[in-house]
């Protein structure tokens, strides 16, 4: 992750002393506009777009991506059946040792994936990656059922996978014969996805890893990955540090094109490969066709890239994504992570764990106060069911946005993202290295003139809370605080206003579970001055 833009020029000592986060001169007193988008987000993109930067950065974020905060990312495809590793199983069951994607071999780690193959299938000489499509039947997937739990879980969006690096199209592909419709489970499992969203006017996306898959196949030889029978699967054989030819770039090209002009998606995800430079030609392409039939649908679109070892797109023409990892200040511009349920794992497989809602839920909350939306990766298992550990930990989010969903839904960030010892570090796949957030961090966001504090744990000693960044000094609210209130709990709770911040005294047990929301309104600015 690199080149993250983020202006800072305003620094206030007090502020920083009191353990606040910096403020960005596009939030400061951001609080007072009853209008809460900081930027302008049009129904659909301005059109019509032509293939160059200066062109697509008229490109605006649209509303309802601002708003949603909540998507739902969904790993399913035939990597699911060995239910080892994940979707990295057919990068590396072809290669005896453990090479990156530059070629570079690590002598010192055992390519356990190359063994397990062995053991299992007899090895790729006998058992090739395809031939895990023919058992990948999911006989119990259902539309339906998946998208009451994402429902249930306050998901405004999903992004199902269309094709991994694996190439295989879990869509009714127009390009390829190796679709999910054709082999496998004999079913349009985007299509019915889709369908089902929005009859529920839920957003719906498509994820795109097929440029990344360049670097998929070892090309052993004596495999299918090396018959010309295969070729439409595997590709042609090449070495992992060959340039991306003409031909795979245009392949992408044409399948994304497909899922585009089929699906109509609201949003679009790309994974790596997409950003290397010889894409440029094709990519600024896809982009304005994907922009300029948005415009022609009146529809708000998002595409997301990744940003780690090259920038493929100037800031403001697309939304960045951020891998598995958080970002240490508010980006101006809307801004989105993709994180799983399971840690580093991003399909089900026989050492799943799911994180706890706990973090889950102070991941979101951190997310949101820097302006940016929370992809959550679900991981349905060989048959298409969810297990039940994930369903426990979406349910209890859930629970914990009915009551506090206000203070996530359309909001936008405040002045500051919030206070306490904890902070994301901006490196890639920042997620899997947290530690956990204490009592002490509390993250803010606002909503017309009301801002929502949160509380990211419950303390055991002390029964006060000191909002910091409010207090009647600081100057970074003008406006009086007419109440504050703690959602959840029907009780009034003691409050005072000081030069050193909002005093709150806590119950004397714990009201809800995990992060503790308050609500604190405030009174209209003065009309006619903003």
């Amino acid at each position: 992750m690199q080149s993250i833009k983020t202006v800072l020029t305003i620094a206030i000592s007090s502020i920083l002393t009191l353990g606040c986060a910096h403020i960005t001169p596009a939030f400061n007193n951001a609080y007072n506009k009853n209008n809460h988008d900081l930027k302008p987000a049009s129904i659909a993109p301005s059109a019509p777009f032509q293939a160059n930067w200066s062109s697509l950065k008229k490109y605006t974020t649209p509303t309802w991506f601002q708003d949603a905060k909540l998507g739902i990312f969904i790993h399913w495809g035939p990597y699911v059946v060995p239910k080892y590793l994940g979707p990295f199983y057919g990068y590396h069951m072809y290669r005896e040792e453990v090479v990156d994607i530059k070629g570079n071999p690590n002598p010192n780690r055992e390519n356990k994936v190359y063994k397990h193959h062995i053991e299992n299938y007899g090895g790729t000489e006998k058992f090739g990656y395809k031939d895990f499509i023919p058992k990948f039947t999911g006989q119990n997937f259902n539309a339906k059922k998946w998208l009451d739990l994402f429902e249930r879980a306050g998901a405004k969006y999903i992004v199902p996978v269309a094709e991994h690096c694996d190439g295989f199209a879990m869509y009714n592909s127009t390009q390829t014969q190796w679709n999910a419709v054709n082999m496998g489970p004999k079913k349009d499992i985007v299509g019915e996805l889709f369908a089902e969203a929005r009859k529920r006017d839920m957003k719906v996306g498509m994820s795109s890893h097929y440029a990344y898959g360049w670097y998929w196949w070892g090309y052993k030889e004596g495999t299918d990955t090396v018959d010309p029978a295969y070729e439409d699967f595997y590709g042609k054989p090449h070495k992992i540090t060959d340039k991306h030819s003409p031909e795979h770039i245009q392949n992408w090209y044409k399948r994304t094109k497909d899922m585009m002009t089929q699906y109509q998606p609201d949003l679009l995800w790309f994974d790596l490969g997409f950003s290397n430079p010889e894409y440029e030609t094709h990519r600024k392409t896809l982009i304005a066709e994907y922009y300029n039939q948005a415009a022609s649908n009146n529809q708000g679109v998002v595409l997301n890239y990744k940003n780690i070892s090259y920038k493929p797109i100037p800031d403001g023409a697309a939304v960045l994504d951020v891998e598995s990892g958080k970002l240490d200040r508010i980006r101006e511009m809307p801004w989105q992570t993709d994180m799983s349920l399971g840690g580093w794992r991003w399909s089900y497989n026989n050492d799943w764990v799911t994180m706890p809602a706990k973090k889950l839920i102070g991941d979101l909350l951190d997310v949101v106060s820097k302006n940016g939306s929370l992809l959550l990766n679900v991981a349905p298992d060989v048959n298409g069911d969810i297990s039940d550990d994930q369903v426990d930990v979406l349910m209890q989010l859930g629970d914990w946005l009915k009551i506090n969903g206000e203070g996530i839904y359309n909001t936008r960030p405040f002045a500051v993202f919030g206070q306490g010892p904890t902070n994301a570090k901006m490196v890639l796949h920042g997620n899997l290295h947290d530690k956990g957030y204490t009592a002490q961090d509390v993250r803010y966001t606002q909503k017309g003139n009301h801002i929502y504090a949160f509380m990211l744990d419950w303390p055991t000693e002390t029964k006060q809370l000191t909002l910091k960044a409010l207090g009647n000094e600081m100057r970074i609210i003008n406006d009086n605080i007419q109440s504050v209130s703690l959602m959840g709990y029907e009780k009034n709770i003691e409050w005072r206003q000081t030069k050193h911040g909002l005093k709150i005294t806590l119950p004397t047990t714990r009201p809800v579970k995990h992060a503790i929301g308050f609500k604190i309104k405030l009174a209209k600015p003065p009309s006619g001055i903003l």
